[in-house]
C-alpha cells in the first residue's frame, strides 16, 4: 500500500509527538503534582488547605488524559521501548502507580471524618503523591541518559538485567530533583495564580524559591552531562530506511556524545536555553505579581527541559548499558509504516478535540478559590 508519508517521516513525526505528549503530562498534570507537594508548605490550616485542593481539585482528572496518550503512544508506536520500560521500571512504576492512585482517595477522603489527626494522614498522601511521582519520572530520564541496563536475545526478546536500587545513581537523583523543583516551580505559580491573600503569597515565595533551584539544577545537570557523562553514538549501520531491528548497528560510548546535535544543529540549542530561560522569567514574573505570563513562562521552561532531553539523545530513545549496540533508536524501535500513519490520522481527528475540551473546562473554571467559596461546603 503507498501512503503519503514515508517511513523515516513518520518514525520522525511520532518522536515529535512522544515529546509533546510527554511535556503535555508535564505541564498540565504538571501542576497538579506541585500543589500536592507543596501542600505542607503553601498551607497553614485545614480551609487554607482546602482552599490549595480545590484549585486541582476540577480539573486533575483531565489532566491526566495527557498521561494515558503518553503511554498510549510508547506502547503503539514504539512497542520495544513500552516493553523494556515498562517491564525493567517495573516497581519504579508501581510506585508511580500507588502515588497517583492515593490522589483521588486522598481528595474524597480527607474531608469524611472532623478529626486532625485523620487529616493530617490523608494530606500526608496527597504530598506522596506529588513528590514520588516527579522525583521518579525525572529519575527515569537521568537513566536513559545513562543508559539502561537490558539486553536481547536472538529472537528479540528483551532482558532487565539492572534492579530498582541501580536506578538511584547519583546523576538520576539530580534529574529526579530537577524534576521535583520544576514541577513545585510550575505548581506554587498555578496555585498563586487561583488563590489569595496569605496562600497566594507563600505560593509566589514557593514558586520563586523552586525556580532558582530548577535553573541551579538543570545548569548542573547540562555541565555534568557535557564534560563527565558518556554518552552514545552510532558509527556503523541504523539507517532510517531500515527495519526495526536493533541488531543492525554498531554504537560506542563516548565523553560528550550526547553534544553532538547541538553542535550539528545549532538551532537545537533553543531548547536549552528554553529551559533556562522560562525559568528565569518564571521567577521574574513571580516577583512582578504577573501570574498569567508566569505560568507561561514556566510552562515553556518545562517543554524546554524535556526537549532538551530529547535532543541530546536523538536518535536514541532507550540506549543500552549492557549492549550499546543493542540500544533502541528512532530508526530500529518504531511499528510498522502503516501502523505509524493510521495512528497519525487518530491524533490528528483526537489530539484537537482533547485541547478542545480541556480548554473549555478551564475557562469554566477560570477565576479564584478563596475562604468563601469553602465555607458551607463539607469537602
Amino acid at each position: 500500500m503507498h501512503l503519503p508519508l514515508d517511513y523515516p517521516s513518520l518514525r520522525v513525526i511520532w518522536w515529535l509527538l512522544l515529546g509533546v505528549l510527554l511535556a503535555g503530562f508535564a505541564i498540565m498534570d504538571g501542576f497538579d503534582l506541585g500543589v500536592a507537594m507543596l501542600l505542607p508548605y503553601t498551607t497553614r490550616n485545614n480551609i487554607e488547605r482546602r482552599i490549595a485542593i480545590n484549585t486541582v481539585g476540577p480539573v486533575w482528572e483531565g489532566n491526566q488524559v495527557w498521561l494515558i496518550l503518553g503511554a498510549g503512544a510508547i506502547f503503539a508506536a514504539w512497542p520495544d521501548v513500552y516493553a523494556v520500560t515498562f517491564s525493567g521500571f517495573y516497581f519504579a512504576m508501581l510506585m508511580v502507580l500507588f502515588a497517583l492512585i492515593i490522589r483521588p482517595v486522598g481528595f474524597k477522603y480527607r474531608s469524611k471524618i472532623d478529626n486532625t489527626g485523620w487529616r493530617a494522614l490523608w494530606d500526608t498522601c496527597l504530598f506522596i503523591n506529588g513528590v514520588v511521582p516527579a522525583l521518579i519520572f525525572g529519575v527515569a530520564i537521568g537513566n536513559a541518559l545513562q543508559g539502561v541496563p537490558f539486553y536481547f536475545d536472538s529472537d528479540l526478546l528483551s532482558f532487565y538485567t539492572g534492579n530498582l536500587w541501580g536506578l538511584l545513581n547519583p546523576f538520576a537523583l539530580l534529574c529526579g530533583l530537577t524534576s521535583v523543583a520544576m514541577l513545585a516551580m510550575h505548581g506554587a505559580i498555578y496555585q498563586a495564580g487561583k488563590t489569595e491573600g496569605e496562600v497566594r503569597a507563600r505560593s509566589r515565595r514557593a514558586a520563586q524559591v523552586a525556580a532558582l533551584f530548577t535553573i541551579l539544577l538543570f545548569a548542573i545537570g547540562g555541565i555534568w552531562l557535557a564534560n563527565f557523562l558518556r554518552g552514545y553514538a552510532i558509527v556503523n549501520g541504523d539507517s532510517p530506511y531500515g527495519v526495526s531491528n536493533p541488531f543492525h548497528k554498531q554504537v560506542i560510548l563516548q565523553t560528550g556524545a550526547w553534544l553532538a546535535n547541538y553542535r550539528h544543529y545549532p538551532l537545537t540549542l533553543a531548547a536549552p536555553i528554553a529551559g533556562l530561560a522560562g525559568a528565569l522569567l518564571a521567577f521574574i514574573f513571580t516577583r512582578m505579581n504577573a501570574m498569567r505570563l508566569a505560568w507561561l513562562a514556566s510552562a515553556t521552561s518545562i517543554a524546554g527541559i524535556i526537549a532538551t532531553v530529547g535532543v541530546s539523545l536523538f536518535p536514541f530513545i532507550l540506549p543500552s548499558s549492557t549492549n550499546p549496540s543493542m540500544s533502541l533508536t528512532v530508526w530500529d524501535a518504531s511499528s510498522s509504516q502503516l501502523t505509524l500513519f493510521i495512528m497519525l490520522i487518530a491524533a490528528i481527528i483526537f489530539v484537537p478535540i482533547v485541547l478542545t475540551y480541556t480548554a473549555w473546562v478551564y475557562r469554566v473554571m477560570r477565576g479564584t478559590v478563596t475562604a468563601k467559596d469553602i465555607d458551607g461546603n463539607a469537602y
